[in-house]
């Protein structure tokens, strides 16, 4: 990844709370599914887990699109059973799959019955392929969020998960737990990207990812890097410390 022109972002702060926010980032997807499902039969989208994007999620799913042609995704995934807390599926099964249109979306979980997260890496990559083929797959948007160390994804600094590029998921492990997620090729092969990032705790970490001589190895979020400009949604309690 590190032949790859930096990327280029393209800063909005929403002002207000987190319901603002999360509006925002609800019609920022709406409308890219829309222009998506312009263009092809089928839309496919990869989302994150968190407070801010889970509030995002319920905007989104009242949204009046044919999601019976939306194929949903998730960047990453703790390797837990579907009914843990901590499980992404499940924050997305109370949000935007609960009630309202987005209940007709057609959600592909990772699959972590499997023995191992290895294993479970490795359907999850046959399902995506099925889904997107090419190699890189194209997904057409991505909402990833930005961990207050750098991380996005589940791609933390210091783990082999960073260094992968020759395949579209694999294993990696954060916070004590092992978990699967997408590659940054793939990250970076989206039609869209979209980060979602608030909080006061955020502000170091959008710093690190705005700015152009920040090495990627400790800041992983600067590891996706998509031909088109990336869209960062941040509140005022993020953007804070920004320099003007």
């Amino acid at each position: 990844m590190g032949d790859t022109p930096a990327a280029t972002y393209q800063l909005k702060v929403v002002p207000g709370g987190q319901e603002q926010l999360a509006e925002c980032a609800a019609t920022t997807i709406a409308s890219a599914i829309d222009l998506a499902l312009a263009e092809r039969e089928r839309a496919q989208i990869a989302l994150a887990g968190g407070t801010t994007p889970e509030a995002a999620y319920r905007h989104l799913g009242a949204a009046h699109l044919p999601w019976n042609r939306v194929d949903v995704l998730l960047g990453d995934e703790r390797w837990v059973p579907a009914d843990d807390p901590s499980s992404n599926a499940l924050l997305l099964s109370r949000s935007l799959l609960a009630a309202g249109p987005g209940r007709q979306a057609c959600f592909h979980p990772v699959p972590t019955e499997q023995d191992t997260p290895e294993a479970s890496a490795a359907s999850f990559a046959a399902v995506l392929a099925r889904l997107c083929p090419g190699d890189p797959p194209v997904l057409d948007v991505v909402l990833l969020g930005l961990g207050e160390d750098g991380h996005t994804a589940s791609l933390f600094p210091g783990t082999a998960a960073t260094t992968v590029v020759d395949r579209p998921v694999t294993i990696s492990e954060g916070k004590g737990l092992p978990r699967v997620t997408l590659t940054a090729p793939v990250l970076s092969a989206a039609r869209l990207v979209v980060f979602l990032v608030s909080g006061a705790g955020k502000q170091q970490a959008l710093q690190r990812l705005l700015d152009p001589n920040e090495p990627a190895v400790r800041t992983p979020a600067r590891l996706v890097k998509p031909r088109s400009t990336v869209l960062i949604l941040a509140d005022p309690a993020a953007a804070a410390g920004l320099k003007p």
